[in-house]
């Protein structure tokens, strides 16, 4: 399985893209602008026009786009990979979607003989630079073996979760963790400040404690610093709590903490911050 499709070359996409190139497989890429293939193409890989010409040419597909609606154009759609890909093909899915709709489309490709992974990622863009991912996976055990080595030029800690949407579950889960231990944070922060306290200084000390967190080692200086250059996009990560409490919702379970992170995510948003790492509600904590 050498020939990869990669579908999706935005912030975290392309460095993918890129480290599978360096390991010598036979990359084709599509992307909705043009543009963004034009430094793959140059490094060796082929561009083509939409996924179903992608797809005849390829044994493994991945895909790493935003929302559900665009993996579901992608793989199932009229113009999908579905139409043209072989019988034995595999795809990957890397985004972080709805669980009921990975669901619904591994039985559709399932249906043609074409294998699905569900494999959401956490680790941000510098973790798809250094090919250090956490992957985690739905889906067949076999499957997953004959993609191991393609995986592991992505992420180093690979995790079986279980049968199809089980990665998107896991995915789910991490998003509200982070999504709270950000809010944890700005929250301890503040009260630090606002306690005539040094927060940096606080900071340093909880980094040796029980406290100690890669969300606080990483976005507890984005709040110190203000700087709030994207490693994951606000509204990304409100796409994400949202489909996380859409399944809470469908299972009747509350989960309040949950909620009020992504009311904080929300608030950032409608304020026009968007495009700006999510750990940026720390400006809207200090209001």
């Amino acid at each position: 399985m050498q020939n990869i499709g990669f579908i999706g070359l935005g912030i975290m996409g392309k460095p993918m893209a890129f480290n599978l190139l360096k390991a010598g497989y036979s990359l084709h890429v599509y992307a909705r602008k043009p543009e963004a293939t034009s430094e793959l193409v140059g490094a060796g890989a082929v561009s083509y026009a939409s996924p179903v010409e992608l797809a005849a040419n390829v044994d493994v597909i991945i895909t790493m786009v935003q929302a559900t609606q665009d993996v579901e154009e992608v793989l199932v759609g009229k113009k999908g990979i579905i139409q043209t890909a072989q019988p034995g093909t595999i795809v990957i899915d890397m985004s972080t979607i709805s669980i009921q709709a990975t669901q619904r489309m591994a039985k559709k490709l399932a249906n043609k003989n074409i294998a699905m992974l569900d494999a959401p990622v956490s680790g941000g863009e510098q973790g798809a630079i250094d090919g250090s991912l956490s992957i985690m996976v739905g889906g067949d055990t076999e499957t997953l073996k004959k993609v191991m080595p393609i995986l592991e030029k992505l992420g180093k800690k690979i995790t079986h979760i279980g049968e199809n949407g089980t990665g998107q579950v896991a995915k789910a889960c991490n998003q509200i963790i982070v999504a709270e231990n950000i809010i944890a944070v700005s929250e301890a922060l503040r009260l630090a400040k606002n306690s005539g306290a040094d927060p940096a200084k606080v900071r340093e000390a909880l980094l040796g404690g029980f406290a100690n967190s890669r969300i606080l080692e990483i976005h507890g200086k984005r709040m110190l610093d203000g700087d709030y250059k994207p490693g994951f996009k606000a509204h990304l990560h409100r796409k994400d709590m949202h489909l996380a409490l859409e399944q809470a919702h469908a299972l009747h379970l509350e989960l309040p903490a949950a909620q009020y992170a992504l009311q904080c995510i929300d608030r950032l948003v409608l304020k026009g911050h968007s495009e700006l790492d999510s750990s940026a509600v720390h400006s809207i904590i200090e209001d």
